[in-house]
């Protein structure tokens, strides 16, 4: 038996979603292969959580627990973090470090995709297109005119390293924007700002599946809101359409286009990357590398839809960790 420290919390305003994400695959690990631990990581400490919620320390120096006198070292660590210091490489170079192995990509691609600049930066030279953008750092000069000159209205106002639903704004007039920035700031000291792509949202779910790179059913998103923000994704106020409602040729294309970004960023573990399909070509907006793993999150959906169950694909993710 294997002891599995599902790590999940985090120091993002994410943490409440990354704690279901952490119950449920707790939840549904194969019992006769894993000793399952539960591991909440926030700033103020990191615990181990047993079946009754008594915590236990973690000793960071090892990333080991101490229980009943008994010391509880981990073979593999699954990754159940959104935002920092899961999902932007902290995590991972920590367990480098420590030669523990986990469920995620590297630390180099996890800080990548998590900086949603430097990763579409990454991503043009092989052909993956996406939305005309404005970079602010805090403390810029911001210039209104000179940012609806280059993107347009409306546009989108986004945290350039942060969990993809808070902060965001959608833009319509140019006396909008400074309110915006403040409210991005909020999150993040580094803003992207984007220009509207009207066209169909996807999701793609691409995996490593028994040793092979294999890209999940398309989900296409239909939000009730104005677009995919924290209400539509979380609390239920979006469609999430699987297979997603476009021509098998497009099916293809969107596919393709995940894969070869997982390829080209020698990704490893779960991503998720969001697109906007116009005139029948897809627009990167991001990729996700610690997807949501609520029952309802999309990467369950899509695992569903092509036949893997939840405790097979959390099985998969960490037997690729552990070989």
């Amino acid at each position: 038996m294997k002891n599995i420290a599902i790590i999940m919390g985090g120091y993002s305003s994410e943490y409440k979603i990354s704690l279901i994400s952490g119950n449920v695959v707790h939840q549904y690990l194969d019992k006769t292969k894993y000793n399952g631990f539960r591991i909440h990581i926030f700033k103020e400490k990191w615990v181990y959580v047993d079946e009754n919620n008594a915590e236990f320390a973690i000793d960071k120096n090892d990333f080991s627990v101490t229980v009943n006198d008994q010391k509880i070292i981990f073979d593999c660590v699954f990754n159940a973090i959104h935002g920092t210091p899961g999902e932007d490489g902290l995590m991972q170079a920590y367990f480098e470090l420590l030669g523990i192995p986990q469920s995620s990509c590297d630390y180099y691609q996890s800080a990548l995709t998590f900086n949603k600049r430097d990763l579409l930066s990454v991503l043009k030279p092989y052909g993956i297109k996406t939305a005309i953008s404005y970079y602010l750092n805090k403390g810029d000069v911001i210039n209104t005119a000179e940012i609806v000159k280059k993107v347009g209205l409306p546009c989108f106002v986004k945290p350039n390293k942060a969990g993809s639903s808070f902060g965001i704004s959608k833009v319509k007039t140019e006396a909008e924007l400074p309110i915006a920035i403040e409210v991005a700031y909020k999150e993040d000291n580094e803003i992207i700002i984007e220009s509207f792509l009207d066209g169909t949202e996807v999701s793609v779910g691409v995996i490593n599946y028994k040793g092979e790179i294999k890209v999940l059913p398309i989900t296409e998103i239909v939000s009730e809101n104005d677009f995919f923000d924290y209400e539509a994704k979380y609390e239920g106020k979006s469609q999430e359409i699987t297979p997603a409602r476009i021509s098998d040729e497009l099916t293809q294309k969107v596919g393709e286009t995940a894969k070869r970004a997982y390829e080209v960023l020698k990704m490893k573990g779960f991503s998720r990357s969001e697109f906007i399909i116009v005139d029948n070509e897809p627009y990167m907006l991001e990729m996700n590398t610690i997807p949501g793993l609520t029952t309802e999150s999309l990467i369950p959906q899509q695992a569903k839809a092509a036949g893997i169950s939840l405790e097979d694909l959390f099985t998969n993710a960490i037997e690729l960790a552990l070989s």
